[in-house]
């Protein structure tokens, strides 16, 4: 998290006392209770991320309840997989419909934590409005972070422990997870509780048939972005910056699998006991039977990942509602929506209303514009996206 690293403890939770640790929790606490805004979240689910629903039509598998913890004190797990080069659409939509569907109640959800990279620059929150993963309740994916999530009753935790290469792999490795961190591993067997697998289904299709290059990914870290795809359409970027954060309507789908328990594998030992080698031999082995749940339901709910008859028709219910459910008008609903948070006494409502809205939004907003104006526009979202930035260099190190 973005505070400064006075405030957290020097050394490793292993070695510190109770009375350390609980100090150090305590601190934590307050730091991540306040950075998230419940008011902002809710509004923003209601009037921004609720419009996409028409454009994903997510479906939700296994979650008619939620599932309870083994330790009252001990958070669950709740692991996920990535979809290869696109922005995270997919870990939005299942963040902000598992909200919807549970009522906001965080002593059953869970707080996603989000690779750094989302924070180092401005770009990667979803057209530059500042500090949106954080303020929507997303905290740094550290190894810090991690351990004092660890240590709280509140709420559940939501992790993506392919990382970066989860989200940077090309569209030929659909469907196959990335080496996963061990950090998981790790905190479920010192804090003896569950990690639960979500399978996302037809997120690949997201933004499907790009592939890494090492060399452009490279290059594109040096200004905060942890990598860019190689498609027919990335020339394109150029001419409509808006395309950055594009995305096809695939159908996605999620489906809640199989608890694991590593903390059982090694026979409840604490953690100390417990080898990096065996810690490593458990991650390979709930990889490989998480990879087998991601294959199956690949294969029963991936078959059609668009669905466009579906979406044709849901198109048609919605029509009133153009263009802002569609990525060519998203640059205007979220740009218009923090202008309003920030504005307005009471939060926004009703920024869908037609086309004619749409351009009362920009004269208020000229930098929408810049996201349809050709190579020019690309000047004033650069200089504004990469003030401030880290580079992907400079939070690599301290990444789970």
């Amino acid at each position: 998290m973005n505070k400064p690293a006075s405030v957290f403890p020097d050394k490793p939770f292993r070695e510190m006392n109770p009375e350390e640790v609980f100090h150090a929790v305590q601190t934590y606490k307050a730091l991540y209770q306040d950075e998230i805004d419940l008011k902002f979240l809710r509004n923003l689910n209601e009037e921004v991320v609720g419009p996409l629903r028409t454009y994903f039509r997510p479906k939700f598998v296994g979650f008619e309840e939620m599932p309870e913890r083994n330790r009252p004190e001990a958070p669950l797990i709740f692991a996920c997989n990535h979809s290869g080069m696109a922005f995270p659409w997919d870990a939005i939509i299942l963040y902000a419909m598992m909200l919807d569907r549970f009522d906001y109640d965080f002593s059953k959800l869970f707080r996603p934590l989000a690779a750094p990279a989302l924070s180092a620059s401005i770009l990667m929150n979803p057209f530059m409005i500042p500090g949106l993963w954080k303020r929507a309740g997303a905290i740094d994916a550290t190894s810090i972070n991690f351990e004092m999530m660890m240590n709280q009753e509140d709420t559940n935790v939501l992790v993506y422990p392919e990382g970066v290469p989860g989200i940077g792999k090309g569209f030929n490795r659909k469907y196959q997870l990335q080496k996963f961190s061990t950090s998981m591993i790790r905190m479920s067997i010192k804090y003896r509780t569950d990690i639960v697998w979500i399978s996302c289904i037809n997120g690949e299709y997201i933004n499907p048939y790009s592939y890494a290059s090492k060399w452009l990914n490279r290059q594109v870290s040096k200004v905060g972005i942890p990598y860019l795809p190689m498609a027919p359409h990335t020339l394109l970027l150029l001419l409509q910056p808006w395309i950055f954060y594009y995305a096809m309507p695939a159908k996605l789908t999620y489906v809640r699998g199989n608890r694991y328990k590593p903390y059982e594998m090694v026979g409840n030992r604490p953690l100390e006991e417990v080898s990096i080698e065996e810690i490593k031999q458990i991650r390979d082995e709930i990889q490989a039977s998480m990879q087998a749940e991601l294959s199956h339901h690949h294969q029963v709910y991936g078959k059609h990942p668009y669905r466009m008859g579906e979406f044709l028709r849901t198109a048609r219910k919605n029509w009133r509602d153009l263009p802002y459910w569609t990525p060519i008008g998203w640059p205007a609903l979220f740009i218009e929506y923090d202008r309003l948070y920030r504005k307005e006494d009471e939060p926004p409502k009703g920024i869908i209303r037609g086309w004619f809205r749409f351009w009362k939004i920009v004269r208020k907003n000229p930098i929408v514009l810049a996201f349809f104006l050709p190579l020019i526009g690309w000047v004033p979202i650069l200089y504004k996206g990469l003030k401030g930035r880290k580079t992907v260099k400079q939070w690599l190190g301290s990444k789970v």
